[in-house]
């Protein structure tokens, strides 16, 4: 793996979050963020000048200052790091492997911390699918097509239909504006073939509520 984990124990045990409501990453996935408050801010300095691992997880209900955490995240390593004129970090967490939340740690820092099992989602580390074996690919571009034509979205389709089945399937689920709890279910879903068939659920019931957009960016 570019990233150096092979296994789960290669992964550090204690971890910092980025608790954010609406966004989730994926293995392998690229998630850009604009951060800007200054305890994340500190928890980038601090992750860059150590091994670059963040977790990213959903928010629950609770204190708004501070919210309960959902048990399963997903940590991602800092792939590109750029500072704004003004302050603001541009990075780019690429997914090494999905986490159960064991324990949070007592605040030692601005940012929250947490003890991290990565051994339940250890192939999370393995190589991805290259093929579409188990998959109803055309199914789940059906309902994607179904979906954005409500919308008035677009995308390139000639990506759409070529991309391997993991980057189409893991770039759909952080892309698209499901709500957080739709977004979760992503998240947890176990194999690939399972989270294809939850995205094409999705996108078959969403397609049935009026939306507007502009043009979905696939990378």
């Amino acid at each position: 793996m570019a990233q150096g984990y092979v296994k789960a124990a290669d992964l550090p045990q204690v971890i910092p979050v980025f608790p954010l409501p609406g966004a989730i990453l994926l293995p392998r996935g690229q998630l850009p963020l604009n951060v800007f408050e200054p305890r994340y801010l500190n928890m980038i300095d601090d992750a860059m000048a150590g091994d670059r691992i963040i977790g990213m997880v959903q928010p629950q209900a609770g204190e708004r200052s501070l919210p309960n955490l959902s048990l399963i995240g997903c940590a991602g390593r800092i792939t590109s790091f750029a500072e704004t004129s003004d302050g603001r970090y541009l990075i780019t967490l690429t997914g090494c492997a999905r986490f159960r939340l064991a324990s949070e740690l007592p605040a030692q820092t601005p940012y929250r911390q947490i003890r991290a099992d990565f051994a339940p989602f250890e192939d999370d580390l393995s190589a991805p699918p290259v093929d579409d074996v188990g998959l109803d690919r055309d199914g789940l571009l059906d309902a994607l097509r179904a979906y954005l034509e409500m919308r008035g979205l677009d995308i390139d389709w000639d990506t759409a239909e070529t991309a391997p089945p993991e980057a189409l399937i893991n770039s759909l689920s952080m892309a698209l504006p499901f709500d957080p709890p739709e977004k979760q279910a992503l998240l947890e879903a176990l194999s690939l073939t399972d989270r294809s068939a939850v995205l094409t659920a999705l996108l078959t019931i969403d397609a049935a509520t009026d939306g507007e957009g502009d043009a979905l960016s696939m990378q």
